[in-house]
């Protein structure tokens, strides 16, 4: 019987911190783990790139992302914004996270609250002769040793696909805008 509930114990917590209602951040046996780095090309010019990305976070979050996305507080270089992912089981993550614009160069985000307790990451935009090379790298900590690593290594896996799609949408918005104004 006590095993019966340590089990649902531990499911519930499982839930809590996959929704981002509980963050275990504890110091103890943190280890840390790199993301990326990945690349795209882009025919797309950079400023528009940028655009393309922090329209939905400085501007008005489209319709069409109130699912993925909710921006908390808006500033002129950064905001605070809750994402969401569906990360199967009918779960879905939810991250809290700053996200800082440095025109035309860089985007970075550091979680506030998610199923990590450390998480950085940036995007880094280098234009030549009017594409974009677009540059996804982050670092991701996990605490409890080898058991923190191994939920790291969960977790890692559903930021890529997620920076994946993201990013391939992001791709295929800002070659069809470059495409209009020429």
């Amino acid at each position: 019987m006590h095993v019966g509930r340590l089990l649902g114990a531990l499911a519930a917590l499982y839930v809590l911190v996959v929704r981002g209602n509980v963050t275990l951040d504890l110091g103890l046996g943190r280890r840390h783990r790199l993301l990326g780095p990945l690349t795209w090309r882009i025919a797309a010019p950079r400023e528009l790139v940028f655009d393309v990305i922090a329209g939905p976070y400085l501007g008005r979050t489209p319709r069409a992302l109130g699912k993925k996305l909710s921006v908390w507080e808006r500033g002129t270089d950064m905001v605070l914004a809750a994402h969401f992912t569906h990360v199967g089981a009918g779960l879905t993550a939810t991250t809290l996270e700053t996200v800082r614009f440095e025109r035309p160069a860089r985007i970075a985000f550091r979680l506030v609250r998610g199923p990590v307790p450390h998480l950085s990451e940036a995007f880094v935009l280098v234009e030549t002769d009017g594409t974009t090379e677009l540059t996804w790298s982050g670092e991701l900590g996990t605490d409890f040793g080898a058991v923190g690593a191994w939920w790291g290594g969960r977790v890692a896996r559903a930021w890529d696909a997620a920076v994946r799609a993201s990013l391939e949408t992001v791709k295929s918005e800002a070659e069809r805008r470059a495409t209009i104004r020429e």
